[in-house]
């Protein structure tokens, strides 16, 4: 019986073919599209499909027993750059690491240098109140961690990060509550509050020019291919997915803008559209309302997961934090 679906092994790596078997009944009802036949695995990852000579010569007769359940062999073919599998945690990177481009290098020139003046860059409000938080009260960030252009260099590089004692992945506006409600004896923050985003953007910004370097392996691992899944899926009314914009796309005009890869690494960032300063869930939330699909509540561990696989997706790129986006 023909079976439209066709699963890759976890160790085919890229330009390498491997079998299946398919009857020539499907192969002319779906013409060996990849919308069809690729239904169960992700289309940047296999996009090309090319028969052998046998199976050039089997489709040929099928013009007359197309009712035939021959079997047949079709090789699949990874498109270059669009497969790089590690075999330990099955990791597909779309976008080879020396292609990575920050937002930023898609922005207007406006933007560009509104962003690397810290004079002229609105996010440094922010920075300046966050360094205030810092300080303050009986039982501050200040009394256990110091001073924290030392002691927080390279840890919001780390996040989202794995948390032994809750059992799961905590992006830093979740560790800072965390260590709110633990440490400090004081309430939790609310997500998008400018305390909570002052104080994630002071931390983040003692990494500013360190390299995205978070960690997937190990008790991480399930909440990354959790993301991953999500950032593959297509969402809402529109039917799309973040992939298909920023990993398939990218570079294109969409209106007045230019599709960016769509990486986290310069957020908190202030958005000129939102004329304050937003988190990356905020962004991504948003992209979510622009394609009509569901938004799932700020600081839920869904979004979580999408910020751990963006987090990796742009492992190397530097923290830009406070980012300015349009």
């Amino acid at each position: 019986m023909a079976d439209s679906r066709i699963n890759v092994p976890p160790e085919i790596r890229k330009g390498e073919p491997f079998e299946v078997r398919i009857s020539i009944r499907h192969a002319m009802e779906t013409g060996y599209r990849t919308d069809t036949v690729g239904k169960s695995i992700p289309r940047n990852v296999i996009r090309t499909f090319r028969m052998d000579r046998r199976c050039r010569r089997a489709w040929r007769r099928a013009g007359s027993r197309q009712g035939s359940l021959t079997m047949h062999r079709v090789w699949l073919v990874a498109v270059a750059g669009a497969l790089a599998i590690s075999p330990a945690h099955a990791q597909q990177r779309a976008l080879p690491l020396d292609t990575l481009r920050s937002g930023i290098e898609f922005a207007g020139a406006d933007v560009r240098s509104m962003q690397a003046d810290d004079v002229a860059n609105p996010g440094f409000l922010w920075i300046e109140r966050g360094e205030k938080l810092w300080r303050e009260g009986g039982k501050s960030c200040n009394v256990c961690h110091g001073d924290a252009p030392t002691s927080m260099r390279g840890v919001a590089a780390r996040y989202p990060a794995y948390d032994a004692s809750s059992a799961t992945v905590l992006d830093l506006e979740a560790r800072i509550n965390d260590c709110r409600l633990r440490r400090q004896g004081l309430p939790a923050l609310a997500r998008e509050s400018d305390e909570l985003l002052a104080l994630t953007a002071y931390v983040t910004h003692q990494s500013r020019g360190m390299p995205e370097a978070v960690n997937v392996a190990g008790a991480a691992r399930a909440a990354f291919e959790r993301g991953r899944a999500f950032y593959m899926a297509r969402h809402g009314q529109m039917n799309l997915s973040c992939a298909q914009c920023h990993d398939q796309n990218w570079g294109k005009r969409l209106y007045a803008e230019t599709l960016s890869q769509g990486h986290g690494n310069a957020f908190p960032a202030y958005k000129l559209e939102w004329q304050t300063m937003g988190s990356l869930q905020r962004r991504i939330r948003a992209c979510l309302s622009g394609i009509r699909a569901e938004m799932p509540p700020a600081g839920t561990p869904e979004l979580t997961d999408v910020e751990l696989y963006l987090a990796w997706r742009a492992q190397g790129l530097p923290v830009e934090a406070p980012g300015v986006r349009r």
